[in-house]
């Protein structure tokens, strides 16, 4: 299938609200189409300076439109697609496109996986002193919660490659627990730093009982 595509620096999930800012006149051109059109877009992610993957985006709203023409926008996340090939302009647009083949989400992932993963994000916040909603298990969409448990940008790269629920939420577990671990040590070398800060008493040594 051939996309149009807006290359960026950053990460969508499908079902993710997509807040965008657009002022080059390329991707004004793009979004006037998708409101003549119905057409979506999309969002490949430029890393390791090369684009291979990215998600489908639908746009919503055009919140905003500015006196130069810039706008901003509001899209939603779909499909994760793969690149198969990349044009810097398709047809007679000037925008940017490229075929896509998009990929199979497999929803596989166990619910005692679920919940532990939602027990480990409870304890993650808990460390952090942030508040934690709960989620009921059947509202659990582990795209909502993505941004917020610590990934590294490579590591949220890595999650929107796996076609496999269960593979993400195991990796998404292998995170949380290093991080866990992490910051357990932080807050012990924490309280033994403030302990060691404070005056305390302690038992002078008698030398009569040293064998000197």
């Amino acid at each position: 299938m051939k996309l149009p595509l807006f290359p960026l620096k950053s990460i969508f999930f499908p079902g993710e609200t997509v807040p965008l800012h657009i002022f080059e006149d390329r991707y004004k051109q793009l979004i006037q189409d998708c409101r003549d059109e119905a057409i979506t877009f999309g969002i490949p992610v430029y890393i390791y300076d090369q684009i291979a993957y990215g998600t489908e985006v639908q746009l919503v709203e055009v919140v905003n439109t500015y006196e130069g023409g810039e706008m901003d926008i509001v899209c939603v996340g779909r499909q994760v697609f793969k690149i198969l090939s990349f044009e810097n302009e398709i047809g007679d647009k000037s925008y940017p496109g490229g075929n896509v083949e998009f990929l199979e989400g497999i929803n596989d992932a166990a619910d005692e996986l679920k919940i532990s993963v939602l027990g480990r994000i409870k304890e993650l916040y808990d460390l952090m002193d942030v508040p934690f909603m709960e989620i009921p298990l059947d509202k659990f969409n582990m795209y909502s919660l993505i941004h917020k448990i610590g990934l590294s940008y490579e590591q949220e790269y890595q999650l929107l490659q796996m076609p496999k629920e269960s593979d993400r939420f195991k990796l998404i577990n292998s995170h949380l627990l290093a991080t866990i671990a992490v910051l357990k040590e932080v807050n012990r070398a924490k309280g033994a730093i403030k302990m060691n800060g404070d005056f305390k008493n302690f038992d002078p040594l008698d030398f009569e009982d040293l064998n000197i």
